[in-house]
């Protein structure tokens, strides 16, 4: 009697392509069912929660909503692509730093300081240019880079001003000189799947913010950085940036919900036929056992 059907829950806010392509890829899968479930009509009674998905696919636009439905769907039973606790690390930046400090990843040079003129003596101490960014907070959004003594108090009082308790946390690192390029690699288990130079006029070398992606090839040096950054956070599914230095490579940061829309064209991978499979993989790892 064969075994029923391994059914993933894709958990989405809005459906974009990279959903549209996930869910494609589970389904293309024998044996797997891909639900669609949308985190805006959801509700749960964490004491009475059924375990109706093998597995939950987490793709919310939310960063709150995304890690709270994880603990949720957990504790419930159900296992989750990545982990609850993977999501709440790489969601707050001091916490994705601590974590690759522990685990000896290379990093840029940090200081964090909680009120204006601590972070001023900090900026002074580590000297100009130096970047300032809030912990919490994706597409390279208020991001700032203070060049002198000047801009940055300027930078700070704003920052002081902004409601949320992330504003008031400084979080400050030193600025790599990355010549308008990062780099961007994809991380699937223990395999680095792929990998991206992104290219801008901007310092800031984001795709959200106009940068173009081209392929960069994944040597040893790039996957054992990158798989040692995902091991360091938790594992799983996960996109990281990084910066090339005359040392290697340096972790800026990594990503738990990873966008490759903008990637699969230029390295030529199918990416969300990796994040599948890989899924896929270690759900019937499991049923196997």
């Amino acid at each position: 009697m064969s075994k029923p059907a391994l059914r993933v829950a894709l958990l989405h806010s809005v459906v974009r392509r990279e959903e549209k392509l996930l869910a494609a890829a589970l389904e293309a899968r024998a044996g797997v069912e891909c639900v669609l479930l949308d985190d805006r009509e959801l509700s749960f009674d964490p004491a009475q929660a059924a375990a109706d998905y093998d597995a939950v696919l987490a793709r919310s636009v939310s960063s709150s909503r995304n890690v709270a439905a994880r603990r949720l769907f957990e504790a419930a039973g159900v296992r989750c692509f990545n982990p609850a606790s993977v999501g709440a690390v790489c969601n707050d930046k001091l916490e994705t730093s601590l974590a690759l400090l522990r685990a000896g990843v290379a990093h840029p040079d940090l200081r964090i300081a909680f009120t204006e003129e601590s972070a001023l003596e900090a900026m002074e101490e580590m000297g100009y240019p130096v970047v300032l960014k809030p912990i919490v907070g994706s597409w390279g959004r208020l991001i700032a880079r203070a060049t002198d003594s000047d801009s940055a108090r300027s930078l700070l009082e704003h920052k002081a001003a902004l409601p949320g308790f992330q504003h008031h946390i400084f979080y400050i690192q030193r600025y790599v000189e990355k010549h308008g390029r990062d780099i961007r690699s994809f991380v699937a288990g223990d395999r680095c799947i792929a990998a991206i130079v992104r290219t801008s006029s901007d310092w800031r070398t984001n795709t959200a913010r106009g940068a173009v992606a081209a392929n960069y090839p994944v040597s040893p040096e790039l996957e054992a950085v990158s798989v040692a950054a995902a091991r360091a956070v938790g594992g799983g599914i996960l996109a990281v940036d990084l910066f090339e230095s005359e040392d290697g490579f340096l972790v800026n940061e990594v990503n738990d919900t990873m966008e490759f829309k903008n990637s699969i064209e230029p390295t030529g991978v199918d990416i969300p036929d990796a994040v599948a499979r890989y899924v896929v993989d270690q759900l019937r790892a499991v049923r196997a056992a």
